[in-house]
């Protein structure tokens, strides 16, 4: 059963007591992620690794980073390629995505997004897929979502943390680790493997915290926004989202000026069944408006609700590029 993520997850005070029932729990996840980590020395696939990943569970802005990354290096000459788990997909891979044969529920709707740009693997096994991919031609390696997974050898790991923290909100909860708060890790555990820091700031607000960026100590930070590739069509909206952070995009989307007249938030990665897509159709009907959502949910639609519901995607904009690739290995004997 899919779920909703916890609002509270994202205080700064914790959860109260729903999140000390839970810490036993949490205490359990730490100390296998920890086992995980330290249980693999990593396969080496002879090309520069970069690891894009998390510190929380979802939520962060990670794979537009992924996406843009992939971008800027294929700008600066360099054939790079994606390489996911596939979360949710129903084969196991190595499998080279193809947007035009592939569907969402096959590869997962992360890879599906970033394969209509770049060549992108998903593998179960991380070492086979990256054996794969260099085997397709691959001079470099960008991981989505591998921090906490050691099976490749990294060249650079860089960590996305989301830069929001205005009316309460903290991207790291209490610092309590699933499922008592956010974390996948404890914070000084993850950063301690980390090469530098990608924070992921709204579009509206001028700068990050000062005291989110004294946690980072003396690891390279860098500033990306999430910014809009182009505004929703004119008219009145109803928007859904089946995301970690459902309410930043309605937030989002409140921000670009649309008119919302309301806003559906489903669990991350949820499968919309016929009733569900339905059921929003008869309210958009009943309140005149059209129906929009992420690009990320918007490959998982079945491909005729995809004529009616409009895909808002989003990129993500580094402050300076070069600031960005100069973090990034781009010599293929850059390995270590």
């Amino acid at each position: 059963m899919q779920l909703n993520t916890p609002r509270w997850w994202y205080r700064k005070k914790g959860g109260g007591l729903a999140a000390t029932l839970l810490k036993p729990l949490s205490a359990l996840y730490a100390d296998q992620t920890a086992r995980r980590v330290r249980s693999d020395p990593g396969f080496d696939p002879g090309v520069p690794v970069i690891s894009i990943g998390n510190l929380t569970v979802g939520g962060s802005g990670k794979t537009p980073v992924v996406r843009e990354i992939l971008h800027m290096l294929a700008r600066n000459g360099v054939d790079a390629h994606g390489l996911s788990r596939g979360y949710g997909a129903d084969q196991s891979g190595p499998l080279l995505v193809d947007p035009d044969l592939h569907t969402a529920a096959e590869v997962g709707d992360e890879p599906l997004m970033l394969a209509q740009d770049h060549p992108v693997w998903i593998s179960r096994d991380r070492a086979e897929g990256a054996r794969a991919a260099v085997a397709g031609g691959a001079k470099l390696l960008v991981l989505d979502d591998a921090h906490q997974n050691p099976s490749v050898r990294k060249t650079r790991s860089v960590v996305v943390v989301d830069g929001e923290t205005r009316d309460g909100a903290w991207p790291f909860g209490d610092g309590s680790v699933v499922p008592a708060g956010p974390m996948r890790e404890p914070l000084a555990v993850g950063l301690a493997r980390a090469d530098a820091v990608i924070v992921m700031m709204p579009s509206d607000l001028a700068a990050p915290d000062p005291e989110l960026l004294a946690l980072f100590g003396d690891l390279p930070v860098r500033i990306a926004r999430l910014e809009p590739v182009r505004p929703p069509s004119p008219g009145p909206k109803l928007g859904f989202a089946g995301i970690a952070k459902p309410w930043r995009v309605e937030q989002s989307l409140r921000a670009a000026g649309t008119d919302l007249k309301g806003f559906r938030a489903f669990p991350d990665h949820a499968t919309y069944s016929e009733d569900t897509l339905a059921s929003l159709g008869r309210e958009a009907d009943r309140l005149g408006a059209g129906l929009v959502t992420t690009e990320k949910d918007w490959v998982r639609l079945p491909p005729a609700w995809r004529q009616r519901i409009e895909a808002w995607p989003v990129r993500a904009r580094f402050e300076a590029e070069q600031m960005i690739l100069d973090l990034l290995p781009r010599d293929p004997d850059d390995r270590d």
